[in-house]
């Protein structure tokens, strides 16, 4: 007769995984415990842990939400433990926290759109150098720095020393800089935006900061930054199968008790 559990292979290939992948999974605790087979040893995996493998794999692939990853790690541990509750809270606290990263990255968009159209100008009219621009600003001398390492801002020197001077219109620019970098910007898709609008294209900027400037890049962090808001929405897909998933783990530990 024919046995009814699965083997690893079964489960990877299912998975379109390597087979070491459900082996970390086990090591990691992110599966409930395997019998073995008691004459040759083999790992006997239920249907339930094809389910809860499907949900490490779901959870925890790239991209995600990188300060929530033990939080993520947290939630497949507990269902691994048949703590169903638990993971279904954590899920739902990490898809508001998706969520609240698209709000604040909507809202900068919009703020750019709006500073892009002349709506929103600094009132400031002194020049500053460098230290006391980042005070004003509330950011680094370091992040200044790196912003016109980067091509982001072109400041004027002052003739006298040499020196950075900042005024109204590097401090416009500054600002949508720092809010489009803290919504989740990359510094590459923010280029690109002003690439734009520095040619004269003041529409469509939030496409510009939403495609890669290289398609065929290999760093899939630095791709994910430059889609952010495409991420963002992909994200929230994916918490929301994450619930679903362990919904029908919820229902299938009642029919196999």
């Amino acid at each position: 007769m024919a046995s009814d559990y699965l083997k690893t292979s079964d489960i990877a290939t299912e998975l379109a995984v390597h087979p070491n992948t459900i082996r970390i999974y086990e090591t990691q605790g992110f599966l409930p415990k395997i019998p073995r087979d008691p004459i040759n040893g083999y790992r006997q995996f239920s249907a339930m842990h094809m389910e809860q493998a499907r949900l490490a794999r779901m959870t925890l692939r790239w991209p995600y939400l990188v300060p929530y990853k033990s939080s993520l790690e947290m939630l497949v541990r507990h269902a691994a433990d048949g703590n169903y509750e638990m993971a279904m809270e954590l899920a739902f606290d990490y898809l508001a926290k998706i969520r609240v990263e698209r709000t604040y990255a909507e809202s900068a968009i919009a703020f750019l759109e709006r500073w892009a159209e002349g709506y929103v100008q600094d009132t400031n009219t002194e020049t500053m150098y460098i230290t006391e621009a980042a005070q004003y600003l509330d950011v680094s001398v370091d992040m200044l720095r790196n912003w016109e390492r980067n091509g982001l801002t072109d400041v004027p020197r002052d003739p006298k020393n040499s020196y950075r001077r900042y005024g109204t219109s590097e401090f416009g620019r500054l600002r949508v800089i720092r809010l489009l970098v803290q919504s989740g910007h990359s510094l590459m898709a923010i280029l690109r935006m002003f690439q734009q609008l520095d040619s004269g294209e003041t529409e469509h900027l939030s496409d510009a900061l939403n495609m890669p400037l290289n398609e065929s890049a290999n760093d899939a962090i630095e791709v994910n930054a430059d889609r952010w808001m495409t991420s963002l929405f992909e994200l929230e897909e994916r918490a929301q199968a994450t619930i679903r998933q362990i919904r029908q783990m919820i229902a299938m530990s009642y029919t196999t008790k």
